[in-house]
C-alpha cells in the first residue's frame, strides 16, 4: 500500500519524479483526490490503464511540456514543505 498524494493521480499524474512503478503490480495506491471520484488504484491498473503513463518517455515529455499549465500559486512553499514533511516550522512552535 502507498499513499502517493499528488505523485499520482488515479489515470493522471501530477509530479512524476517519483518512482511508484518499481513498485510491485499489486500495491494499492491511494491518492490525495481525484477529479473523477476514484479512492483507490494499483500499480498494475496504472502501468496498464493510465493515458499518460502508458506512453514512451518522449510522447510523456511532449504532453507535459504542452499542458500550458501556469505555475502553481503555493508551489514555491509547498514543494519545501512536502520535503520536510511540513514541519519546517515545529521547533518554534514547540518552543512558544
Amino acid at each position: 500500500m502507498a499513499f502517493t498524494g499528488d505523485a499520482l493521480l488515479i489515470r493522471g499524474c501530477g509530479r512524476t519524479d517519483f518512482q511508484i512503478f518499481t513498485l510491485p503490480k499489486p500495491t494499492l495506491l491511494y491518492p490525495a483526490h481525484d477529479y473523477k471520484g476514484f479512492t483507490v488504484t494499483t500499480v498494475g491498473e496504472e502501468i496498464q490503464y493510465n493515458p499518460r503513463l502508458t506512453k514512451d518517455e518522449e510522447t510523456f515529455k511532449h504532453i507535459m511540456e504542452n499542458l500550458n499549465l501556469s505555475y502553481p500559486k503555493m508551489m514555491d512553499i509547498a514543494v519545501p514543505a512536502n520535503m520536510v514533511c511540513g514541519l519546517q516550522d515545529l521547533p518554534s512552535k514547540a518552543s512558544s
